[in-house]
């Protein structure tokens, strides 16, 4: 129950408990690199270049240790605020659901210059961490094997982990994840996704093969607002025909059912585009309103907020409630909008034009 299936749903949130907590380590750091391969006889490793889990057995008390990470639920994980990426399952268990559910697993911690390693098969140890040579740098590698006789699968796809490690890398400047196959008979396929130009180039990325702006420069900012205690980040732009794309994250997790940050955007751009319209006269006083629906023709945009404790309607993460955070990406949206609009006058006609013919 704690990962939702013993389908592929399942099997996925196994090694997202490892990453995510992987992810977090590199990013406590301000950046660094989490290396994910799919090996050939089904195991997978993990592996990190931040600081390395402490180790009860070398007497390090440094925050929670490789044997608590790996066998008490919640330890070292859960919602840890917005510098963190919330990957886990509406339990949020941690890594230690990935090694009870795994055959075996094998931890690595390269840390004060020792490589520690310890063995598990089936969530119980083998025996405590020993030490196994010296180390080069520092981080954490965790290798598992899902238990093949609790899920129905334990076949990983690759294009659905690399699609998700995307996301998280454009949500997230300067971490660094890759992803390398060792199965295929033909050889190992890798991909590797770095990002410096966070939700700006996620709409880039998903306008790629589109073409056709109405609205040539991507639209983007960040805003820091106490009153919802996290950031609101925001990129968009018009093309010329489409339905609305609007992808929506809460601490690097989507949102699919939206919520008040998806709300708060609509009602911000709606807000703007109308009142500069009727200032600059592009719509007269007998002209009702532009509407949600109309403005977002052919939008794409991305909305991710940071918060350090969201709140959720429902137990699945799926969907925001926090009014707070609907006023707060209002507000962000309407003025930030608002001055490119004025800025950028004859784009800005080019971009009410096309949305009043569309509603003609």
């Amino acid at each position: 129950m704690y990962v939702g299936s013993t389908g592929v749903r399942g099997l996925h949130h196994l090694l997202f408990e490892v990453v995510g907590w992987s992810v977090n380590e590199v990013l406590a750091g301000g950046g660094g690199c989490v290396d994910v391969t799919l090996m050939p006889d089904g195991g997978v490793r993990v592996t990190d270049d931040g600081p390395g889990v402490p180790v009860e057995a070398a007497g390090d008390t440094g925050g929670t240790g490789l044997e608590a990470l790996l066998t008490r639920p919640y330890a070292g994980t859960g919602p840890g605020g917005r510098s963190t990426v919330n990957w886990w399952s509406a339990f949020g268990m941690g890594p230690c659901v990935t090694n009870a559910l795994s055959s075996r697993l094998t931890a690595e911690v390269r840390r004060g210059q020792v490589r520690w390693v310890q063995e598990y098969v089936r969530g119980a140890a083998v025996a405590p961490p020993v030490a196994a040579g010296p180390a080069t740098g520092e981080g954490t590698t965790i290798t598992f094997w899902p238990d093949a006789g609790i899920f129905e699968t334990t076949e990983y796809p690759f294009a659905v982990l690399a699609e998700r490690f995307r996301e998280v890398a454009l949500l997230n400047r300067g971490l660094s994840i890759s992803l390398t196959d060792e199965r295929p008979r033909g050889g190992p396929r890798s991909v590797r996704f770095r990002f410096s130009g966070g939700p700006e180039d996620f709409v880039a990325f998903l306008d790629a093969e589109t073409g056709g702006y109405v609205t040539p420069d991507i639209i983007a900012f960040e805003r820091e607002d106490a009153r919802m205690a996290g950031t609101v980040e925001v990129a968009l732009s018009w093309r010329g025909l489409g339905e609305e794309r609007i992808r929506t994250f809460v601490n690097s997790v989507p949102t699919p059912e939206g919520g008040t940050h998806a709300d708060g955007f609509r009602a911000g751009v709606t807000a703007a585009v109308n009142t500069y319209a009727r200032r600059r006269g592009l719509l007269t006083a007998a002209d009702p309103d532009l509407t949600t629906g109309h403005i977002g023709e052919g939008l794409t945009a991305v909305v991710s907020v940071k918060l350090e404790s969201p709140e959720y309607q429902g137990a699945t993460r799926g969907k925001l409630g926090d009014a707070t955070v609907y006023e707060c990406v209002e507000q962000a949206v309407r003025e930030h909008l608002g001055t490119w609009l004025t800025r950028q006058p004859e784009r800005a006609a080019d971009l009410i034009g096309h949305i009043t013919r569309v509603t003609r």
